[in-house]
């Protein structure tokens, strides 16, 4: 049963530094437009997509702080962009994952009830129509499912990306979650 309270999603990470950030609210009615949901998915996958630029960026912005502070800062310049570019992959892949969670509660209940509805009605028209409204929400269902196996390949692309930059870092073993997402795009 989907939670009362829609998870609120944004877009803060996505073109970060951005000072007019976009918050989504996502609803029922987003699982329910496959196009909304898919075009959420996209804007989110966008930081997995620009990986090499903004790797190139966060090690400009982690340059430009040290020449600022002038001051033996701690680690080198590409260790540091390393760290802060893995943080928000992870923030955004956990972002998508609870999207993606949400929304297959969401068609999941909404499955169940039309299957009540349909063992309930003894009317003819109504249950030809509760059966193509259920055969429509499977085929949402497998679409939203069918993005967890997008998301796998995206992180996975993302990961050998950042590792092809990034080769020495290894997230901080204090970060369980993070780790366990480095180690699920590396199979």
């Amino acid at each position: 049963m989907p939670s009362r309270h829609s998870p609120q999603l944004g877009s803060i990470a996505l073109q970060a530094p951005s000072s007019n950030s976009q918050v989504v609210h996502v609803s029922p009615s987003t699982c329910q437009d496959l196009s909304l949901f898919k075009d959420i998915l996209r804007e989110y996958r966008r930081l997995d997509d620009t990986i090499t630029m903004r790797l190139n960026r966060a090690n400009a912005t982690v340059r430009d702080r040290q020449r600022e502070q002038e001051s033996g800062a701690k680690g080198n310049v590409q260790n540091q962009a390393c760290a802060y570019l893995w943080r928000e992959l992870v923030e955004n892949w956990k972002r998508r994952t609870q999207l993606v969670d949400y929304c297959t509660t969401t068609v999941e209940q909404s499955l169940k009830e039309k299957r009540e509805a349909l063992q309930e009605s003894n009317d003819p028209s109504q249950k030809r129509a509760t059966q193509a409204a259920i055969f429509a929400d499977e085929v949402k269902r497998n679409q939203v499912h069918n993005e967890l196996t997008v998301e796998n390949i995206v992180r996975k692309r993302a990961v050998e990306a950042f590792r092809s930059r990034c080769q020495y870092f290894v997230p901080p073993s204090t970060d369980e979650e993070a780790r366990r997402l480095w180690d699920a795009a590396q199979r």
